[in-house]
């Protein structure tokens, strides 16, 4: 057990310390405010605040740990031998910044809470963020921050046995649209004809010919391959459904098809399913509830996943919605725009409601990379997506963290924009089975 001297003990000095001793490190941590139960405690232990009792293993603080509410900071970097940090300490320390606080407003996303530019999509952007702007973004630095503390931990406690945690890789499925041709009714096919003949699109027609006649399988419905690359190569996988009505941005099967009822049944057979709530769920607490409904009448069972379509995450209210529903894990964290780390963090952990001043029940689960970002936004080759996939497993794999990716169910098509990237797909799950199962990196 590691005991922490501080002056006052807050929730987000609590939920700071949780995260990045207990879930990143595999340290319990306790807290007093008493000098003589911290002077007699043998094991681990160090002083978090403003001045040191001792000599001891001292972090001196900032303040924000101890502040409520949210107040427009001024941020200046420095560096950490070969890091970067923020949240400076101008005087004697045992390391140069106050890491915690530097943790809480990474991981909290305070600066999401501040004014800035939105998107198109009404999103934070990657740009604005201190991570894109500061050259972090592909780095889990509050990881790597934890596991430099540890070493500094292991030299001042050389007698205490660290455990260790084992990195993990999941794979996230988002259906946005489970058949490309097929159960979409005569109306949408007549009018993908009629998209298609205007836009001299002849090799589509024949495509939908072909699979609306029962020729040739819907390329989008890969749900088998995906299964049995699960179980061949052991990796988890979770699969978010839309089941929203069709809008401009929401373009799936009607969720009432009976075809498509059966499919996320026989999904949720063999792997994880989560809810992919609708575009304009992102602020709408009653259309999310319906939705969450929707799936739980055809799965039969609670609904306790869920990742925003678009990523669309408006802070905190989104997440203040999904906790309202009861769903218990959110795997939204991430950027459309650019890969890496939005929380800066491969370690899945609750969400801070800076709102209301409490962790909440809600468990974060970023990702660090989604096959849109790759393809779309950034217009990488395969072979460069695949490079960048693993280069982002390789910075997870050093800390043993958790590595998410978001892919959807047509990337494995192989059609239009995705030819060949079935092939990334298995190289991932090859190269990232290796990294579960030795020290391989």
């Amino acid at each position: 057990m590691l005991l922490v001297y501080t002056h006052k003990v807050t929730p987000r000095l609590t939920y700071t310390f949780k995260h990045f001793f207990t879930r990143i490190l595999q340290i319990r941590v306790q807290f007093t405010t008493k000098v003589e139960e911290f002077i007699a405690h043998n094991g681990l232990k160090f002083t978090y605040s403003k001045q040191p009792l001792r000599n001891e293993f001292f972090v001196r603080s900032n303040g924000l740990l101890f502040e409520q509410g949210i107040n427009d900071i001024e941020i200046t970097m420095g560096t950490w031998e070969d890091t970067v940090c923020f949240f400076q300490s101008r005087q004697a320390a045992t390391i140069p910044f106050d890491i915690f606080a530097a943790t809480f407003y990474l991981l909290s996303r305070y600066e999401e809470y501040l004014p800035h530019v939105k998107d198109n999509f009404d999103r934070f952007p990657a740009e604005e963020s201190l991570a894109y702007k500061n050259n972090f973004l592909e780095k889990p630095l509050i990881d790597i921050w934890a596991y430099k503390f540890k070493e500094l931990l292991k030299e001042k406690f050389p007698s205490y046995q660290f455990e260790n945690r084992k990195f993990t890789y999941v794979s996230t499925i988002d259906v946005d649209m489970a058949f490309c041709y097929k159960h979409k009714g005569i109306v949408r096919n007549i009018g993908g004809y009629f998209s298609d003949l205007l836009k001299f699109k002849l090799v589509e027609i024949w495509n939908r010919t072909l699979v609306l006649l029962g020729f040739r399988p819907d390329p989008f419905d890969t749900f088998e391959e995906l299964l049995s690359l699960q179980k061949q190569y052991g990796i988890t996988t979770t699969f978010f459904f839309l089941v929203g009505d069709y809008t401009t941005y929401d373009k799936n099967i009607s969720s009432s098809n009976s075809k498509f009822k059966s499919l996320i049944k026989s999904i949720a057979d063999y792997a994880d399913v989560g809810l992919h709530p609708s575009y304009f769920t992102m602020k709408n607490e009653a259309l999310l509830k319906k939705e969450k409904l929707r799936l739980e009448n055809i799965l039969n069972r609670p609904v306790l996943k869920s990742r925003q379509h678009y990523l669309r995450l408006d802070m905190p209210e989104t997440y203040q919605n999904l906790i309202n529903l009861e769903i218990q894990e959110d795997y939204t964290m991430g950027y459309a725009a650019y890969y890496g780390f939005r929380a800066s963090t491969c370690t899945p952990f609750y969400f801070y409601d800076l709102d209301y001043e409490i962790q909440t029940p809600l468990k974060i689960y970023p990702f660090a990379v989604m096959d849109g970002t790759l393809r779309d936004y950034l217009e990488l080759s395969n072979k460069r997506a695949y490079e960048v996939i693993i280069r982002l497993a390789r910075e997870v794999k050093k800390v043993e963290g958790t590595f998410i990716t978001l892919f959807h169910n047509d990337t494995v098509s192989n059609t239009g924009r995705w030819r060949r990237w079935k092939k990334v797909y298995i190289d991932v799950f090859k190269k990232l089975t290796a990294f579960q199962t030795s020290n391989v990196s």
